[in-house]
Formats: C-alpha cells, structure tokens, sequence
C-alpha cells in the first residue's frame, strides 16, 4: 500500500507542485474519479469499485482529505430548478492597482448575492465574476442594488451566457 506524503498544515491549501505523478498511485486516483462523479457512495461500494477492503478504503480516502486532495464533499444543486439558471460572467477593472483595493474590492465581491466565484486575471480585466441570478431583470437589479457600489471600480462588463455548453467540477486526473 502507497503512502501519502502530507506537506501542508491546512487542509485546504492545495498539495505540493506535481502530487498527482509523485504520490498518487493507481488505486487513489481512482477513488477521486469516483468521488468526483458520485460522492454519495457508499464506504462498501466504493471499495468493492476499486477492489478494497472497507477498512482499507475508508483509511486511504482519509489520508487523501488529510493530504488535501479533497477539500470537502457537498451537494451539487441545480440552478434552474432553484430560480439561479441565468449565469452572468462580469469583467471588472479597478481605478488602480493596490493592495488596498484589490483587498477591499474582494471582501465586497464576496458579499454580492448569487456570486460563485471571483478570479484574479491577467489582461484587460482585473477580476472575473460569476454571478448567478434568476433573469436578465433579476440581474439588473443586482447590478443597480450591489454591482455599482463595489468599491475601487472604474469599469464593469457584463456577459449574459444564452447556453451551458458544458460545466463540470470533475478535474481531469491520469
């Protein structure tokens, strides 16, 4: 049975440059594609999956949250049945670049309804944004309500997505 090496303290920072070829073996890349797909499974039916005993199993995917690789296990919801199914990606460029702004733009971004996620870019933004909200009308009163108020901003860029193409939370693993 391989071990896993734990280099970092917190548990939700991400594991050391290249985990994936140096300390993953077979059996625990398997077990992180099936917990991707269906994390619902049962400790037997996973093992019985990748061909270990219960203890067995439930002691590796232990060590693989200890190590960082799986940060939490939650629901997947679906948007549109819960009144969220318009996504809006926002482009947001600030007045200027400190850490001072940047630190007091983001605490304000993760106060905005419906956002669920805020990157750091390179390029002709700052931050991308993505929103969900109801409908176009929902989302204008977002943008009047919380968006125009964020502070530090000199430019905001809205793009309503008409279609998912495709959207997954599964990260490739080889």
């Amino acid at each position: 049975m391989s071990t896993i090496k734990v280099r970092s303290k917190n548990a939700h920072e991400a594991p050391a440059s290249d985990p994936v070829n140096s300390e993953l073996d077979r059996t625990d890349r398997a077990l992180l594609k099936l917990l991707q797909r269906d994390a619902s499974l049962s400790n037997v039916a996973l093992a019985e999956k990748v061909h270990l005993s219960p203890p067995a199993c439930l002691r590796r995917v232990e060590r693989l949250r200890q190590a960082g690789y799986i940060q939490r296990t939650v629901a997947l919801l679906n948007p549109q049945a819960l009144g969220a199914g318009m996504v809006v990606l926002i482009g947001v460029v600030l007045d200027r670049s400190t850490p001072e702004s940047f630190e007091a733009f983001e605490k304000a971004a993760a106060k905005i309804s419906g956002c669920m996620e805020c990157h750091v870019v390179t390029g002709e933004f700052d931050y991308f944004l993505l929103v969900r909200t109801r409908n176009s009308e929902t989302f204008n009163q977002l943008h009047a309500e919380q968006l125009l108020y964020l502070p530090g901003v000199r430019q905001i860029r809205s793009f309503m997505g008409l279609k998912q193409v495709l959207s997954t939370t599964q990260l490739p693993l080889s």
